[in-house]
């Protein structure tokens, strides 16, 4: 067993170091930003409309979800564990600048979440129940076509599995364990006994099911959220200018971190702002597709534009609050080699002014933050994992599949799981790779269909039904 985790360990390493899926994602993003134009920043403004203002879904067309249910499914898949603890471990190991490389990867990862979304609606299938299937998974194997789709597509799809049980399953349910036991000291498996039933209510009745809970946690975990980082960055405003030059000065210099860390390299904080990043907003992976699939939508370019608002809220906006935070209350020289405990330190210090009463309220907030942020990640990894399944095999593993998936949640939330991290990190990453070479290989096609959309003189309006331009 000992060795069988050393070699996992060494695979890991390998995929998520600095040779083969950090600069494969830097370049697809970065490829893909070019070739579209900059479109995340020159339609990112009607995009985030779309997505928060008007949130309406034309019931007339296929889809089993509206566009912002989409979007919070894929947010509370996303917004979770690495939004506080990744992005906490990012500053504490690569220092200030890793945070700038995070803002990078955002910006890069907006263009291929829209890619991703964009093809998931294009290729969706109407599986036997009548609901929508996508995802990387269906535009590989039509999209890309032949042996070489085909295979893509079904390694998405087992490595997509494994990942739903790991990192979307196990390790969150441990979490929202762990921290509601931090909290009120009930023992993990009564906390786990009652996140499985909660969760498996959800899971067990489908994507609007999954949708409906997401579009009404979502906005309340993350105002929250951000709400309190606001409150600290107010109460320690002097700090955030100085806060902001020494992101942007230690990301190209590498500035030693001080106070129990030997010294963050650039390289280290290239290396640990990319991996962060990816984790945080999984641009590149292919799940946000899968969610985007689900929309009641007949513009694939559409809902791409709301799909890729989901990158920007989940770095660009509530990653940064996180090391903000963390760096203008001097928490990231800690020493504190625990992300989340990092955020918390930061979070009852950047309260204290207000006094010892708000001080402890921070670590309440950042334990119940880290807990929901979880249940929701949960939530939308179960969804993920199925499509996967009915890709493999059809409809009739879908009940078997959530079945397992809640059991799961019980025996995660008080097993030890290094080994399970460990192993849905592999699953993670090999799952990016064959999504990202799909993305290559259809850029043009995604280039094309954006081209069109964008020409339509009433591209603008969503009430007008267009013809669509993508057929």
């Amino acid at each position: 067993m000992d060795q069988l985790l050393e070699m996992a360990g060494l695979v890991s390493s390998i995929i998520w170091g600095p040779f083969v899926l950090i600069p494969l994602l830097f370049v697809v993003g970065l490829f893909l930003t070019i070739r579209l134009g900059l479109l995340q920043l020159l339609r990112l403004p009607h995009a985030l409309w779309l997505a928060l203002v008007r949130r309406k879904e034309d019931e007339s067309v296929e889809g089993d979800i509206s566009h912002y249910q989409a979007l919070s499914t894929a947010l509370a898949a996303t917004v979770g564990v690495g939004n506080i603890a990744g992005a906490a471990l990012a500053i504490g190991t690569g220092g200030p600048g890793a945070l700038f490389w995070m803002w990078v990867v955002g910006f890069l990862g907006m263009a291929t979440k829209y890619s991703e979304a964009l093809l998931g609606v294009k290729f969706r299938r109407t599986d036997a129940k009548g609901e929508q299937s996508g995802g990387p998974m269906y535009y590989l194997k039509y999209g890309i076509g032949g042996g070489l789709g085909t295979t893509l597509g079904v390694l998405f799809a087992v490595f997509g599995t494994i990942a739903s049980f790991g990192i979307g399953n196990g390790s969150q349910a441990n979490t929202v364990a762990q921290q509601v036991n931090s909290i009120t000291g009930i023992d993990a498996w009564i906390i786990g006994l009652v996140l499985m039933v909660l969760a498996g209510a959800v899971i067990l009745g489908g994507i609007k099911s999954i949708g409906r809970v997401a579009s009404a946690l979502v906005p309340i975990m993350i105002i929250g959220y951000v709400g309190a980082c606001l409150l600290v960055l107010a109460l320690n405003w002097d700090g955030i200018l100085p806060a902001l030059q020494l992101v942007v000065t230690d990301a190209f210099t590498g500035t030693a971190a001080t106070g129990g860390f030997a010294g963050a390299g650039l390289m280290l904080a290239i290396q640990q702002g990319f991996a962060r990043g990816i984790f945080s907003n999984e641009s590149g992976l292919g799940t946000g597709g899968i969610a985007a699939a689900a929309a009641k939508t007949k513009q694939p370019v559409r809902q791409a534009m709301v799909s890729m608002t989901q990158t920007f809220i989940d770095t660009i906006i509530v990653v940064t609050m996180t090391c903000l935070v963390i760096i203008t209350t001097g928490a990231w020289t800690s020493g504190e080699a625990d992300g989340s405990l990092m955020t918390t330190l930061a979070m009852t210090e950047g309260l204290s002014p207000l006094g010892p009463v708000a001080s402890e309220a921070g670590r309440y907030i950042v334990a119940i933050a880290v807990a929901v942020f979880a249940f929701t990640t949960l939530l939308g990894w179960s969804y993920y994992g199925e499509r996967c399944m009915e890709f493999l095999g059809g409809r009739k593993l879908v009940l078997p599949y959530r079945l397992v998936f809640i059991a799961v949640i019980f025996v995660g939330s008080s097993a030890a799981l290094d080994s399970v991290w460990l192993f849905s990190d592999i699953a993670n990453g090999l799952m990016a790779l064959p999504n990202l070479v799909g993305l290559l290989i259809l850029s043009p096609l995604i280039a094309s269909e954006s081209k069109k959309f964008f020409s339509h003189p009433d591209w603008r309006n969503p009430d007008v039904l267009m013809e669509d331009v993508s057929k």
